[in-house]
């Protein structure tokens, strides 16, 4: 199953442009509200480098693609619905948004950088908006979400605490159908000073308190300042930094990477989502207007913020925000291969911490039950079944009826 990393933000604030830029999707663009109406879904590629050039041979890929020594693997972006004040209390498009919200293993929150958005997200004056407060305006009806999901349940919770005194237990099912882990609640509970404290003593602060930290660590997110292409936003951007110390905010074009990804589709130009620089290849099929962007693209975003941020902004959520680490498994250590003789065929994201089992687990179910040991095809080592897997590792299995 591919990651799933939910698009979210008010109206207007370019959402569906960076959906479209970087999963070359043409959902409808526009400025009137709620042009979103349902989720789009569409497969884009979280980028990392290949490790084929350095074991010397030519890789074969399976799950993924290998360009220019660079993998593409695939991550499903959920462009969702915006959503409005009191959302979590299923006003607008609420309900619809939070449940598809509540599949994303992480969260883009993009914001109008512009401030060409008012607080509904209706279009108003570039520098009127405040992007600051739309963002903790979204970030409220998050939390608020959040602890609706216990406030309405605690009659429920409070019955099972009487056969079963495990708080940590109940909060998790309560929350299990989000997304929601064991460790998160315990982490949680923890951060908040609540794990001591009997259920029928939280106060709806002490609620409000873990809902809200419950949520931050269950939905990483990430904070695209959109539109930073427009006079003055990169003074809302160091606004938006400034406040959110405590977060990773991309500065981002979503225009400009689209633009980048329709003139290389059409042969135009040589680009690959994320660089640093793109190269014209056909100057006289290019008009002025084309000229122009391309050549504003090349000074004002890529000469100042080195790329648009669109494929920047997916890579950072899922190698950094969501710890991933690109492994991959071979069956054959001579030849790098699968069984099917396809050389470094899959490559397999597992979070930071995965073991050897996990790796297994991915691969196949059966691994498990036998399973003896893997070898790190770099070092030629004999890894035991409890290692932690590291960034880049080549692994072959070792089972009980292959050895």
């Amino acid at each position: 199953m591919p990651i799933k990393i939910g698009l979210i933000g008010k109206t207007n604030t370019g959402k569906t442009t960076f959906f479209n830029s970087s999963t070359l999707s043409s959902s409808e663009i526009s400025t009137y509200p709620f042009t979103t109406k349902k989720p789009s879904k569409s497969i884009g590629h979280a980028i990392t480098l290949c490790v084929h050039p350095e074991f010397n041979v030519q890789d074969n890929p399976n799950n993924s693609q290998c360009n220019d020594g660079w993998r593409y693997i695939p991550i499903e972006l959920i462009d969702l619905p915006g959503l409005i004040k009191d959302a979590w209390k299923g006003k607008g498009l609420g309900n619809q948004f939070l449940s598809i919200a509540s599949q994303s293993d992480a969260l883009i929150h993009i914001v109008d950088a512009s401030g060409s958005i008012d607080s509904t997200g209706k279009i108003t004056e570039i520098d009127n908006g405040d992007p600051v407060s739309d963002f903790a305006d979204i970030e409220e009806e998050l939390n608020m979400w959040y602890q609706k999901i216990l406030e309405v349940n605690r009659d429920k919770l409070q019955k099972i605490l009487k056969t079963n005194n495990d708080l940590i237990a109940a909060l998790t099912e309560l929350y299990q159908g989000i997304g929601v882990k064991k460790f998160h609640v315990k982490d949680a509970l923890k951060a908040t000073n609540l794990e001591d404290k009997d259920l029928e003593n939280f106060s709806i602060q002490d609620s409000k308190k873990f809902s809200t930290y419950l949520r931050k660590i269950s939905k990483p997110t990430l904070i695209v300042a959109n539109k930073i292409d427009v006079p003055n936003a990169d003074k809302n951007f160091h606004r938006l930094r400034e406040r959110y110390n405590d977060m990773i905010i991309v500065p981002a074009s979503a225009d400009s990477e689209l633009t980048l990804r329709r003139a290389e589709q059409k042969g135009l130009i040589k680009y690959s989502p994320g660089s640093e620089q793109f190269e014209i290849l056909k100057d006289d099929d290019l008009n002025d207007k084309q000229k122009d962007a391309l050549d504003f693209i090349k000074k004002d975003i890529m000469g100042e913020y080195m790329r648009t941020g669109v494929q920047f902004a997916i890579n950072v959520i899922v190698f950094k925000l969501l710890k991933m680490n690109s492994i991959y498994p071979v069956a054959d250590p001579e030849k790098l291969s699968d069984k099917k003789g396809r050389v470094l065929p899959d490559l397999i994201l597992l979070k930071d911490g995965a073991t050897v089992i996990d790796l297994a687990k991915e691969v196949h179910s059966d691994l498990i039950k036998g399973l003896l040991y893997a070898k790190d095809l770099r070092y030629n080592l004999r890894l035991p079944i409890n290692y932690q897997l590291r960034d880049r590792d080549v692994i072959c299995l070792i089972s009980a009826g292959k050895k």
